[in-house]
């Protein structure tokens, strides 16, 4: 018989990790030119799905999408003057932890519209632009990691086209009419 009073070498959990990509920093592992130099640890296996970086990056997504309606809000409070105190303080901290991990906001006045980017609602005319140019922001637009998650939702303002003046709206390619002819026919 054997004494069961402590752990059998046989009981513990040997886990020798292979994996190319670091679970936690997400960068490459450099495979070490012994293969006896394994890591080998004695903690639980990986929870299933958080191996791979892309697979936490996008959840990381879908969570902060989730999110973006109260950053709305916070943005809408802080338009009118009424993110102050702690609330501010609290507001600025989401903003900061969100930035860095790689939420990027964008949608501001004077930005050149890019329809891949913003969803114009509103379009104007004038002699002030010289590209569509976004002159109203609704909305907010953000992107994480690169990723488009929502278009900024602006008004626009595009260079007004160039047209024929208005005292030539008639003919533009007609010839000038000679009025010698049409003073020898009146007699």
């Amino acid at each position: 018989m054997t004494d069961r009073s402590g752990p059998d070498e046989s009981d513990r959990v040997v886990i020798h990790d292979r994996r190319r990509i670091d679970p936690i920093t997400g960068e490459v592992r450099h495979p070490d030119p012994d293969p006896a130099a394994d890591r080998a640890t004695s903690v639980a296996p990986p929870l299933p799905g958080v191996g791979r970086s892309s697979e936490a990056e996008l959840a990381a997504g879908r969570v902060i999408a989730d999110l973006l309606p109260v950053l709305d809000d916070i943005d809408r409070a802080r338009a009118h003057g009424d993110l102050t105190g702690a609330l501010k303080a609290v507001a600025d901290q989401l903003d900061t932890v969100l930035a860095k991990h790689g939420l990027v906001a964008f949608g501001e006045v004077g930005d050149r519209f890019d329809p891949a980017r913003h969803e114009a609602v509103m379009h104007e005319e004038s002699t002030a632009v010289q590209v569509p140019t976004t002159t109203t922001v609704m909305r907010r637009g953000y992107e994480y990691h690169d990723r488009l998650l929502r278009p900024a939702m602006v008004g626009v303002t595009d260079p007004v086209a160039p047209g024929p003046a208005p005292d030539k709206q008639a003919e533009p390619n007609a010839a000038p009419v000679d009025p010698a002819p049409d003073s020898a026919s009146d007699g």
